[in-house]
């Protein structure tokens, strides 16, 4: 049995998506051409943010500005064209996929 060791209150916790991310189940993770992107769901969008729509039948990103929305192609999005625009979500996080040449991580 033993006591337990003092050196557990000088241990590292393990890092991981749901940790540094604040991760519950009102994320998604959508894997985006430079890594992935983390939406929340739940979160009512505010100005400056950027979320992730969907509009003419694919998905963007666009920042809410004012009442529209500024697309990654600086498009606005405004007036009746957001009656047909649906917010699937607030963008919290983007992870950059890091590779070489090779396919191997880069450190």
């Amino acid at each position: 049995m033993g006591f337990p060791s003092p050196a557990t209150d000088r241990t590292e916790q393990t890092l991981t998506i749901t940790r540094l991310c604040g991760y519950d189940g009102n994320y998604r993770t959508i894997e985006t051409s430079a890594g992935y992107a983390i939406v929340n769901i739940a979160r009512k969008p505010e100005v400056g943010d950027t979320v992730l729509i969907s509009f003419c039948g694919r998905m963007d990103f666009a920042s809410v500005q004012g009442k529209a929305l500024i697309t990654q192609d600086r498009e606005a999005i405004e007036g009746d064209a957001l009656d047909y625009t649906m917010v699937m979500g607030v963008v919290t996080h983007l992870l950059n996929c890091v590779t070489d040449t090779d396919n191997r991580p880069v450190i």
